[in-house]
């Protein structure tokens, strides 16, 4: 039937001694039909591992709540640098005091850290507080003292008691203000530990001496914004002076 529909079958030979054609009797599906190739196998996904072949995450480790992490205490903040001072000098020894302007009062003690303790007016910083002084003209008052602090090297001994010392050089000098400069010579002198700004603000008084805390000339060296506000604080000194002397 399929050849005489014009479809070549293709199959195997037929035996020998088998006849050419079917018998009528066998049914058209009899027939050898054309040899269909297999359908393509598909891939197969790869199969989920199993619970013994994957991978175990790492153990995550927990902290106790029996044991929670340290927490510095509220007041806590960094110590104080050990520090040295020295004896006060006077700065300038060879001004006439008969030369000396009036209101400038009857002395003034400058506390302040230096680096070059033996030459407070050397160096850039020394030569920023020269500047300093000379614009209050108390370059012309021979009883302007100066007492430096020096942070102490390795091996070598801090002073002990600052405040007592210096309530001592100030019983002894009689100066009509004390100028401390910068937040570690105001920590020294006056045992305060608050903001160089809140200090600035506030009146002090140091061994019953009135005393004005402003910045020191190193840090205004790096800020040169603060001048004029360390300007403000000395004239704020100048005029408490004078209203004492008035």
């Amino acid at each position: 039937m399929l050849q005489e529909m014009g479809v070549t079958v293709w199959g195997p030979a037929p035996a020998m001694d088998a006849p050419q054609q079917p018998p009528a009797s066998a049914p058209a599906a009899a027939v050898a039909a054309p040899a269909v190739a297999p359908p393509r196998a598909q891939p197969q996904a790869p199969s989920s591992p199993t619970l013994a072949e994957r991978p175990q995450a790492p153990p995550v480790h927990t902290t106790s709540r029996s044991a929670p992490p340290a927490i510095a205490p509220a007041g806590a903040g960094p110590a104080a640098p050990a520090l040295r001072l020295h004896p006060a000098q006077a700065l300038y020894p060879a001004a006439d005091p008969a030369q000396t302007p009036a209101g400038l009062g009857r002395g003034w003690l400058i506390v302040t850290e230096s680096m070059t303790p033996a030459e407070p007016l050397g160096g850039d910083a020394g030569r920023l507080l020269d500047n300093m002084l000379r614009a209050m003209q108390l370059h012309q008052h021979p009883r302007v003292f100066v007492t430096t602090l020096e942070r102490s090297a390795p091996g070598t001994e801090a002073s002990a008691d600052i405040p007592a010392t210096l309530a001592d050089t100030v019983d002894r000098l009689q100066p009509a203000m004390v100028l401390v400069l910068g937040h570690v010579a105001a920590r020294a002198a006056l045992g305060r530990t608050e903001p160089l700004g809140r200090l600035r603000a506030g009146p002090h008084v140091l061994a019953g001496c009135p005393a004005v805390v402003t910045y020191d000339p190193a840090f205004l060296l790096r800020s040169q914004d603060n001048k004029a506000a360390a300007w403000a604080d000395l004239c704020r000194a100048l005029a408490m002076v004078r209203s004492a002397e008035g």
